[in-house]
């Protein structure tokens, strides 16, 4: 099962209101958890010919959203070597939907927003292009980029996690 097949099971899932998955193919466990109050956790397990299942690994943990959409994301989870101890306080703009991500309006433009810079409701803070149509994606809350979680001419999924803002 490659990642793409996982992402789109957990797209499914999130769209269905389940509250958790099993599915076991082959040499592959998968467990998706989805709840209102709880992180969303998918969970990918390899079984050798032994038998014997090895550590569970988590392949998508979703930060804490102040929205009360589903929670779903498609991005490999990166190396964190740190805990999201301070990432609560912060409001995380989430894609509106799939395409690419660009921090500037063109090459030759200076990017929308910076870490660092503050913003107010309404503010443009990229673009995703979607089928050659740009759409700017405004800022739904006043405060200061504290991180921008895409490289710039990355593709995004649906509610992926693109900025955190510090609304204080």
């Amino acid at each position: 099962m490659d990642l793409k097949e996982i992402q789109n099971l957990i797209k499914f899932v999130a769209k269905s209101g389940a509250s958790e998955v099993k599915l076991e193919t082959g040499d592959v466990k998968i467990t998706i958890r989805t709840g209102s109050d709880e992180k969303e956790t998918t969970v990918v397990q390899q079984v050798p010919m032994g038998g014997q299942v090895q550590p569970q690994m988590p392949v998508q943990p979703q930060a804490p959203a102040p929205a009360a959409a589903p929670q779903e994301s498609a991005a490999p989870a990166k190396e964190e070597a740190k805990p999201a101890e301070d990432d609560s306080k912060y409001v995380t703009v989430k894609s509106p939907i799939i395409g690419t991500f660009y921090r500037k309006p063109s090459p030759d433009k200076p990017v929308f927003a910076e870490v660092g810079d503050a913003i107010k409701e309404g503010d443009v803070l990229c673009v995703i292009e979607a089928m050659k149509l740009f759409n700017e994606i405004e800022s739904e809350v006043s405060g200061k980029i504290v991180k921008v979680l895409v490289d710039d001419s990355s593709p995004v999924e649906f509610d992926q996690p693109l900025f955190l803002v510090d609304p204080s």
